[in-house]
């Protein structure tokens, strides 16, 4: 474990290295060198390259939710990363982020059906989280809080399926906004969102994370396959890093997906990105990604996966810090 850290904190990649402080090591995010750390992260050509498209106004040409070039995804990717709280120039972006998910036109396709809205609600629940931990937060933020609540299906998630008869959450709707929501009640004490946080919680535990209830079989195949960014896609390894976000790792259902992630680290001590959804391309074909966040490869660590992966079995207590 500590040949493997030692690594990731000399990472060319100052994201990593804030987040293996800070997540891994357990450092105080406020303290001079972490506060250092993230004031590089803003400056580096990972963040830079994600920003350059940005007009003359700070905003992006593109619809905020562009795969993965809008407005919508690049907060949330700075957000994941551990970029610096509270700087004005994503202000422009929050604004076109508020104008979409405030919008008569979104708004419109917000259905009621048989009793349940339907709504893709990892967009508002990806917008509270990312404004919550860039620091851009405002009274709209809370409401997007609101709405996720008011939204909530009996079962505790949400699902945008239209179909009459559909009775349970979808894991990709419901996975975001339990981030937002639990990163809500945190921020502000609001009880209802960190009940409305637990709820949602159950709709994976009482599946092991990753494992349908009639019979224990696998949901999906990339449910257990490990990816960095999963944007709006779930898998085990992001199911747990919300889970320790949440404070819901303890619970003994999330050992399945512990003991398989564990069985997934190479001879290293790292992890694999086993599949991306990103591709790198100057052609403007929707899944384009402006960086490379470390490819795929069954032998070669990913960083990003390996710090979070790192960061979930810590919080699970699989493995103790080591000693000063």
């Amino acid at each position: 474990m500590a040949d493997i850290i030692g690594r990731l904190l000399n990472s060319d990649e100052p994201a990593v290295r804030y987040k293996v402080r800070v997540n891994v090591l357990g450092k105080d995010p406020e303290s001079a060198a972490c506060r250092a750390l993230r004031r590089e992260i803003k400056r580096s050509p990972r963040v830079q390259q994600l920003l350059s498209e940005r007009d003359e106004t700070g905003q992006i040409p593109h619809h905020p939710y562009n795969k993965w070039v809008g407005a919508h995804w690049l907060l949330a990717d700075l957000a994941d990363i551990g970029y610096p709280p509270g700087d004005e120039i994503l202000i422009p972006l929050r604004e076109r982020v508020y104008q979409w998910l405030f919008g008569q036109s979104h708004q419109s396709r917000i259905k009621t059906i048989d009793g349940r809205v339907r709504r893709c609600a990892s967009q508002e629940g990806n917008a509270l989280y990312y404004l919550l931990a860039l620091g851009l937060a405002d009274e709209r933020t809370d409401e997007l809080a609101s709405r996720l609540r008011g939204w909530q299906w009996p079962d505790g998630g949400w699902n945008c399926d239209k179909k009459p008869d559909a009775r349970n959450s979808s894991f990709m709707e419901s996975l975001i906004p339990l981030r937002g929501l639990a990163l809500h009640a945190r921020l502000t004490g609001n009880r209802h969102s960190g009940a409305a946080a637990a709820r949602a919680a159950e709709i994976f535990l009482k599946r092991h994370l990753f494992r349908r209830q009639a019979d224990g079989t696998v949901i999906h195949d990339d449910f257990v396959r490990l990816h960095y960014p999963c944007y709006w896609h779930y898998d085990i390894l992001f199911g747990l890093k919300i889970m320790a976000e949440a404070d819901f790792i303890h619970d003994k259902r999330c050992r399945a997906a512990l003991e398989l992630l564990e069985a997934k680290r190479l001879p290293d001590g790292g992890f694999p990105a086993e599949k991306k959804y990103y591709r790198v391309t100057d052609k403007r074909v929707s899944g384009r990604s402006l960086v490379n966040w470390g490819g795929t490869s069954k032998q070669r660590m990913n960083e990003f996966v390996t710090v979070d992966a790192l960061f979930a079995l810590r919080m699970a207590g699989r493995w103790a810090l080591p000693a000063e």
